[in-house]
């Protein structure tokens, strides 16, 4: 396809609007990915872009954040939004998703699908120095997806591009119970291709639809190659501010580099301050004004800050939520087990219980009503008999006892699952709660037979489902693995026609209601709390700030 020559998909997706198949959001979010300007799609969308600020955003100054500051040390590995919002001031990204889901180029300056959506051509900004003063190149755009793509960097990025670019081999090695060890590798040597010193090439074995929007996950930040996947104060990046101060637990501070080639930053100085997860003291450091906004509020906060008069509320519909999932371990291995954790609780109580009602209730497959390729399914409708006739049918006449994990903050998860335990009572399911602080959690999230886990907003259904389902892949906490449900999963994440997509999507929520390692409660609506005089600031669905961004009167 000729660099300036429109998709051959875009013609489909025009027509799909016009004929009411799609709406004007799915419009935008597909034609910006087949490389159409957003500009270019909101007009024929006939939609108003984004508005700018209407004020210019004013000049210098401190902002102080509330925010975990976690460990930063490798961007690739993280597990955590917080993480990634501290890296994001130093480190850029190819692509970036705004706060409308619409995927825009960063380092990236356009991008190409070939018409069958296997090959995907990178053209990168040939004006972007990291602060060394050393180009952006090609080079260093090979690395880190070589590096994020490379099983042994255990990057969940690697979920996302597995069925696109990835082959599965076996090692030749066995585990403790002979069965074969598997690992990853690239389908072909010339699968990342270095075209020529601002270009990069992807030529996967599948289509695949949602590159762009894979280039903004959030550990896929672009790293200085000389620093070898290591992140801390100082490093080399290509951002708008510079990492002065890491203090994990307590403070992280960050520097404004002049010149920043995306615009900005306005801001003198970033600090993100670590308050801990007790509700109070968010409460309390807002007004005493030590810190001038929230990375998140929590529900138990919302009625405190809602009266102090010197906060704005911002609030956005996403696909966040907390899934209490199973390894295949007794009595979990069997499928009935599952079935019956399920059909044992009421996800619209467990919404107005643990979040006051603000989003919408679980479905137990992981594909949110936000997503564009969301398929509705029967309602999923609480049967307590059924929950005991299928637990009978599994050799549990007498119920079962188990141990469900979680975290204490942010307060809805704790009343979430306390709520479920409840319920699951009426059922002969008798499960004991292990609360850990949440920097303990996230040590052990993976590796806990039964936890209850947050999973962030993510614009594509299909990037849920590749992050935490798909086997053999970093995230898959649950150790799931279906083949069918592989299969389909990637078959949907190369379909564009929308009709299509839905009928796949109805058959993957349909294995993961059936068969699934899930019980999933609930979808949260975000929001949080800024100090009226900080400018520039917009809620994301995932909850990703955009340090360049903002600013704050005196």
């Amino acid at each position: 396809m000729g660099r300036d020559q429109e998709h051959v998909h875009i013609a489909t997706v025009k027509r799909q609007l016009a004929e009411g198949q799609i709406d004007r959001r799915e419009f935008l979010r597909y034609a910006t990915l087949l490389g159409m300007s957003a500009g270019a799609a909101y007009a024929f969308a006939g939609l108003p872009a984004p508005a700018r600020a209407q004020t210019a955003i004013p000049r210098g100054g401190t902002l102080r954040i509330g925010m975990r500051c976690q460990d930063l040390k490798n961007p690739h590995t993280y597990s955590w939004v917080e993480s990634s919002n501290t890296a994001r001031a130093v480190l850029d990204y190819l692509a970036v998703t705004g706060v409308d889901n619409v995927t825009r180029p960063a380092l990236c300056e356009k991008w190409e699908a070939s018409p069958d959506l296997k090959t995907w051509t990178l053209r990168l900004r040939r004006n972007v120095k990291w602060h060394s003063g050393r180009p952006f190149t090609a080079d260093d755009v090979v690395w880190n997806l070589k590096r994020v793509l490379d099983e042994k960097t255990h990057s969940s990025v690697l979920g996302l591009m597995k069925g696109f670019i990835l082959d599965e081999y076996e090692t030749g090695e066995k585990d403790d119970k002979g069965v074969a060890k598997k690992s990853t590798r690239l389908w072909d040597a010339n699968a990342i291709q270095k075209v020529d010193d601002f270009t990069v090439r992807l030529n996967g074995k599948t289509a695949q639809l949602a590159i762009p929007e894979h280039l903004f996950h959030y550990p896929l930040l672009i790293l200085d190659p000389a620093e070898n996947g290591e992140f801390k104060v100082g490093s080399n990046g290509t951002g708008a501010f510079t990492l002065v101060e890491n203090e994990v637990g307590r403070k992280q501070v960050l520097k404004a580099k002049p010149g920043y080639w995306g615009g900005g930053p306005h801001l003198d100085t970033l600090e993100f301050i670590d308050i801990g997860d007790e509700p109070a003291t968010g409460i309390s450091s807002l007004a005493s004004k030590q810190v001038d906004g929230l990375y998140q509020a929590g529900i138990s906060q919302l009625e405190a800050l809602q009266k102090l008069p010197h906060l704005q509320l911002y609030q956005v519909t996403t696909a966040y939520t907390a899934t209490a999932r199973f390894h295949p371990v007794k009595p979990f291995d069997d499928k009935r087990v599952r079935q019956a954790m399920r059909y044992a609780i009421d996800s619209e109580a467990i919404l107005r219980i643990s979040h006051r009602g603000l989003g919408t209730a679980g479905e137990h497959h992981h594909v949110s009503p936000v997503h564009p390729e969301y398929a509705k399914l029967a309602p999923f409708q609480r049967d307590v008999a059924r929950a005991k006739k299928l637990l009978a049918d599994a050799g549990y006449a007498n119920g079962i006892d188990v141990e469900i994990a979680c975290r204490p903050q942010p307060d809805w998860e704790l009343v979430a699952v306390q709520a479920m335990v409840e319920q699951w009572k009426d059922a002969g399911i008798r499960v004991k709660i292990n609360v850990m602080p949440s920097t303990q959690y996230w040590e052990v999230w993976t590796k806990v037979p039964f936890g209850f886990t947050t999973w962030a907003h993510r614009p594509l259904g299909v990037m849920s489902l590749a992050l935490a389902y798909r086997t053999g892949v970093p995230w898959n906490e649950a150790k799931y693995s279906n083949k069918d449900f592989d299969t389909l999963l990637t078959q949907a994440e190369g379909t564009l026609d929308v009709n299509q997509r839905r009928e796949l999507m109805a058959k993957l929520q349909g294995i993961l209601q059936e068969d699934g390692p899930i019980v999933q409660p609930v979808w949260r609506a975000l929001f949080t709390f800024m100090d009226k005089r900080v400018q520039g600031f917009r809620k994301h669905p995932t909850g990703y700030i955009f340090p360049h961004q903002l600013g704050i009167t005196a």
